[in-house]
């Protein structure tokens, strides 16, 4: 992804080098990790007719992964923090590709539910791993807008998978039905790259033979000097973590965002096929809207967050904006081209708030508290991941209607924003100019 750095001579070549070094890769590795994670939204399409799952049965199945990701995620950040960030990241994509080939080949209910099990046990901690990562390369000011390049992987996910999916699903193809292929074809790439990420990622810039000395001695002492203005700072225990009010908040948006963002993730095939009776092709070519608009939102926010130097209504603003068009869907659910229209913008609208969000608990964090306390946010927050997608089964189900569907991923927006809108945190590297 081109990310347009405004400096000069040997500080502009080394954020320049090190740009074109990671963000692309680490852009590619979550991307892959996106598809793997949410095929399953796709192939809920067919998958949930040929195995007569209810929508109970397939919105706990997609929560499953989250059970097995919360276990797991603090002790993986820290496994990737003390030992190898490249050789663990590695680790989990070769076992979440091969846990995605096996989905193909799930008959039950129960197979179904213990494979996304294995999946989020195979992908736990590479989130806030990369998260970490990437506070090791780049500076504060520049932060927003690396985490806005990992996150553009999201919609740019969408944007490849959706046709992809559409295609498999109306293919007939040899020996295996459309949805079947779907989750083998798309989990040999995790395991290919896998392999070449222990060999083309750096743990630390001090190890970095890429970059020129000066360049490195540039970013260490850079980071360093950041380091030291986090006065107000302390290291963080799991426990204490849970003490520190401004950390509870992030905790508990997060929590509420993701309830909200990925119930709307596994559901909106879905939603779109009832709300329009549309072909499947069309369904997954409608969803390049909220791809397109998210990839979008998330440059653009990013890149302003990081030149205002102001997270929390950079955070928030998507946030509403989500809150009210989920809302205005409701009022115009009898209107399907207006509804359609609502659901698909209401659903890029949300992307946009990732990168300031993720740029704010390093306001708030020492360098060494990172990777377990960003472990702790991701970890609790991906809970929603399991009540979210369930919540929505369940209120299919029992009211026979999207309607209160949406209204629980509007007041989910609504009450993210509004703890956000709560939090005050500064920047240090704007204060002590």
């Amino acid at each position: 992804m081109p990310v347009r750095w405004n400096s000069s001579t040997l500080e502009n070549q080394a954020r320049g080098r090190i740009a074109r070094r990671i963000l692309p890769f680490v852009f590619l590795l979550y991307m892959i990790a996106y598809i793997d994670r949410v095929n399953v939204s796709f192939a809920s399409l067919r998958m949930n007719a040929d195995l007569g799952f209810s929508d109970s049965a397939f919105g706990l199945g997609s929560g499953m992964f989250y059970v097995s990701y919360v276990l797991f995620e603090v002790p993986g950040a820290i496994i990737m923090e003390r030992w190898s960030a490249r050789r663990w990241m590695g680790r989990i994509m070769i076992s979440w590709g091969l846990v995605t080939v096996l989905t193909g080949f799930v008959e039950t209910r129960g197979e179904f539910y213990v494979a996304r099990f294995l999946l989020g046990l195979a992908e736990a901690s590479f989130f806030p791993g990369m998260i970490v990562y990437l506070t090791r390369w780049f500076t504060l000011r520049d932060r927003g807008r690396a985490i806005a390049c990992l996150y553009a992987a999201n919609p740019a996910a969408a944007m490849i998978g959706s046709p992809l999916a559409g295609w498999l699903l109306g293919a007939h193809l040899p020996w295996l039905a459309g949805w079947r292929w779907l989750f083998v074809l798309e989990g040999i790439p995790a395991v290919l790259v896998g392999i070449l990420t222990i060999f083309y990622l750096t743990d630390w810039p001090s190890q970095a033979r890429w970059l020129a000395e000066d360049e490195r001695s540039w970013l260490t002492g850079e980071l360093d000097r950041e380091l030291r203005l986090k006065k107000e700072r302390k290291d963080y225990t799991i426990v204490q973590a849970f003490c520190e009010w401004r950390i509870v908040l992030l905790i508990l948006a997060y929590f509420l965002a993701l309830s909200g963002a990925l119930a709307t993730i596994y559901w909106l095939p879905t939603f779109v096929k009832r709300l329009s009776g549309l072909p499947v092709r069309t369904v997954t070519s409608l969803l390049l809207v909220p791809a397109l608009i998210g990839m979008i939102g998330i440059l653009l926010n990013g890149w302003h967050s990081d030149k205002s130097g102001e997270r929390r209504l950079h955070a928030a603003i998507p946030l509403l904006s989500a809150a009210l068009t989920f809302g205005a869907l409701i009022i115009f659910r009898q209107n399907i081209p207006a509804a359609v229209t609502c659901l698909l913008f209401g659903s890029g609208f949300l992307y946009a708030y990732y990168p300031a969000f993720w740029s704010m608990p390093t306001m708030i964090l020492s360098q060494s508290a990172a990777a377990a306390t960003f472990g702790l946010i991701n970890s609790v927050g991906q809970l929603g991941g399991l009540f979210g997608p369930w919540a929505i089964g369940a209120l299919n189900d029992r009211t026979k209607s999207l309607t209160a569907s949406f209204g629980f991923i509007a007041l989910a927006y609504l009450g993210a924003a509004s703890l956000l809108l709560c939090l005050k945190v500064d920047n240090p590297t704007r204060s002590a100019e």
